[in-house]
C-alpha cells in the first residue's frame, strides 16, 4: 500500500508539473490602439484614394448562403450604418453589393481563407474613384461575438484594405479581439458626406482663326458622382452668342470629344472666346463650366 501511494504522489506531481511548466495555449498582450495602421499611420487605407459609391444609399443583394452567414452579413451591414452616415438596403436585382457563400474550404498560404470582397468595377474621376459594383463571398462562418468575417468583406467592398494593426478587424488574419477603427467611421462619413452630383467639366479645349471662320476642338467629362442629364455648351466670342450644343445625358466618368470646323464669326477681329456649360441641376463644382481663350 505504501508503494502504491508512493507512486500516485508522484503522479500527482508530475501532473501538475506538465500544467505550470508546459504551455497548452497563446495568450497575446499588445495595445488597445484602433489605428488602421500602426507602422505608417499616413498610409493609405483604401485601395486607391477616395474610394466610394455614388450614393450613401447602397443596395446589396444575399443569395445562395446558409442562414447563419445571411444573418452575419445582415448584421454587418447593420452594424456599418448605425456607426456611420452609409444606409444600406436589400434589393431584389441590380444590386450594387453581391453577397454570396461558399461552403467549401480554401487555402492560400497555409491558412484558411474566411472570405473574399473588393469593388468588382471602379470608375476613375478627378475627385472620387466610384464604386459601381462590389461583391462579397463569405466562406466560413464566424465564431465571434460579432460577425467580424462579414464586417471584414463589407469593409472590402467599400474600398478598405488590408490594415498592418492586428487589433484592427482589417488585419489579414481574423480574430475575435479585433474591432473597427475609429479611423474607418471618419473616413467614411468624410466621403459619404459630398453630396451624390454629377459634375460636368469642359477639358482640352483649343481654338483658331482663318478670317471669320473659327476651328474648335474640346472635351467634356463627368467627373462627378451621378449620371448626368442633358445639358448644352454655348459659345461667345467677345461676349456676343455663336453657336449652341446639345449634349446627351453622360454617365459618370464618360466623356465626349466635340470638334467643329468653319464656324461663321460675324467679326474679323475677336480677343476673347467664352464656353459655356449650362447645366441646371445641382454639380459638384461648378467654376469647371467655363472656360476663355483670349489672343496670345
Amino acid at each position: 500500500m505504501g508503494l502504491k501511494i508512493f507512486l500516485s504522489f508522484m503522479f500527482c506531481v508530475g501532473i501538475l508539473a506538465v500544467y505550470w511548466f508546459i504551455p497548452f495555449g497563446t495568450i497575446e498582450f499588445g495595445t488597445k490602439s484602433n489605428d488602421f495602421n500602426l507602422i505608417n499611420q499616413s498610409g493609405d487605407m483604401q485601395f486607391y484614394q477616395n474610394m466610394r459609391y455614388s450614393d450613401s444609399k447602397i443596395s446589396y443583394r444575399i443569395f445562395d448562403c446558409p442562414l447563419q452567414k445571411k444573418n452575419d452579413m445582415e448584421e454587418a451591414f447593420r452594424m456599418i450604418s448605425d456607426l456611420s452616415i452609409l444606409d444600406f438596403y436589400p434589393i431584389n436585382s441590380n444590386e450594387e453589393i453581391s453577397v454570396t457563400c461558399d461552403s467549401k474550404n480554401k487555402l492560400e498560404g497555409g491558412l484558411f481563407i474566411a472570405g473574399e470582397g473588393g469593388p468588382e468595377n471602379i470608375t476613375k474621376g478627378d475627385k472620387f474613384n466610384v464604386i459601381l459594383k462590389g461583391k462579397i463571398l463569405l466562406i466560413r462562418d464566424s465564431n465571434c461575438e460579432n460577425p467580424n468575417i462579414a464586417l471584414h468583406e463589407l469593409l472590402h467592398a467599400l474600398g478598405f484594405n488590408h490594415s498592418e494593426n492586428s487589433n484592427n478587424i482589417m488585419y489579414p488574419i481574423s480574430k475575435c479581439k479585433q474591432t473597427i477603427g475609429e479611423e474607418i467611421f471618419i473616413l467614411l462619413n468624410e466621403l459619404y458626406s459630398i453630396p451624390s452630383q454629377s459634375d460636368l467639366t469642359l477639358e482640352n479645349v483649343s481654338a483658331s482663326m482663318r478670317g471669320k471662320y473659327l476651328d474648335v476642338n474640346m472635351s467634356i467629362k463627368n467627373n462627378g458622382l451621378r449620371d448626368s442629364e442633358e445639358s448644352k455648351i454655348s459659345i461667345y466670342a467677345d461676349e456676343s452668342f455663336v453657336k449652341e450644343i446639345k449634349l446627351d445625358a453622360l454617365e459618370i466618368g464618360y466623356g465626349r470629344i466635340i470638334s467643329l470646323n468653319n464656324l461663321w464669326i460675324g467679326q474679323i477681329n475677336v480677343n476673347k472666346l467664352d464656353f459655356v456649360i449650362d447645366y441646371n441641376l445641382p454639380e459638384l463644382e461648378k467654376n469647371n463650366n467655363r472656360i476663355s481663350l483670349e489672343v496670345n
